[in-house]
C-alpha cells in the first residue's frame, strides 16, 4: 500500500465531544483532508509547537520528550498513521538511535505533537484516506462546506472567527499575551498573538 504525506491544516473545536478538538490533516498532493478528534492537552501542545512565538515558561510533556531524545541522540524520522478501527486512528513513530531504527506505537495525537517538534513528516496509507478522507471547500464567507462525509460531526469551521480584542491597543495586547503565557493559558495566548499579527500586517 502506498503512503501519502499529510500536513497539518488546522485545529478546531469539536462540535460533538465536549472538551475535545478536531485536528485536520491535509494530503500534500491532493484535496482530501483527514479530521482526527484529539484531547485539549494534545491540541494545545500541537498549537504551541506550531506557534514559534509562544514559549511556555516550563516544558510541556512533549517538550520534555524532545529534550530527553536530543540528549540521547534519538530522532523521530517519521510518523505513520497506519490503522483506523471504529473511528480510532492508530499511529507509529519511526525512530532512530545510533543508526538503529525502531518502530514505537503511539496515540496519533501524541505522535503528531512529537512530529511537529522533530520536524518529522506525517504519512498515512491510501486506503485510510479513501475510508476517512473528506474534501473541504472554503466558501467566500470562510465557512466550510461538507462533502461526502458528515462534516458537522467533526469540524464546522477551521478558520477562527474574529476575536474579541478589537478595543484593545497593541501595547495592551502585548501585556495580555505576556500574562497569558506566564499563566500557561496557551489557548488565550494564541488568540492574542493572532490578533497582534493581524494588526501588524495592516
Amino acid at each position: 500500500m502506498s503512503l501519502v504525506r499529510l500536513n497539518i491544516k488546522g485545529i478546531s473545536y469539536s462540535q460533538t465531544q465536549s472538551g475535545a478538538y478536531a485536528l485536520v490533516l491535509s494530503e500534500e498532493d491532493g484535496e482530501r483532508t483527514l479530521p482526527i478528534i484529539i484531547g485539549a492537552f494534545e491540541a494545545q501542545s500541537i498549537a504551541i509547537a506550531l506557534e514559534k512565538e509562544i514559549k511556555p515558561p516550563r516544558p510541556l510533556t512533549h517538550d520534555l520528550f524532545k529534550s530527553f531524545a536530543d540528549r540521547f541522540n534519538i530522532t523521530i524520522k517519521q510518523v505513520i498513521i497506519h490503522k483506523l478501527v471504529d473511528g480510532v486512528f492508530y499511529s507509529s513513530l519511526i525512530c532512530e538511535c545510533d543508526k538503529v531504527e525502531e518502530i514505537i506505537d503511539a496515540r496519533t495525537s501524541d505522535a503528531i505533537a512529537l512530529a511537529t517538534r522533530f520536524n518529522a513528516p506525517i504519512f498515512t496509507f491510501e486506503n485510510i484516506l479513501d475510508k476517512a478522507g473528506i474534501i473541504l471547500k472554503i466558501k467566500d464567507d470562510t465557512k466550510l462546506e461538507k462533502s461526502k462525509f458528515k462534516m458537522e460531526d467533526l469540524v464546522t469551521d477551521i478558520i477562527e472567527e474574529s476575536s474579541s480584542f478589537s478595543n484593545d491597543s497593541l501595547k495592551e495586547l502585548n501585556k495580555q499575551l505576556e500574562k497569558a503565557v506566564n499563566n500557561e493559558d496557551y489557548e488565550l495566548a494564541a488568540k492574542i498573538r493572532d490578533e497582534i499579527s493581524k494588526r501588524e500586517k495592516k
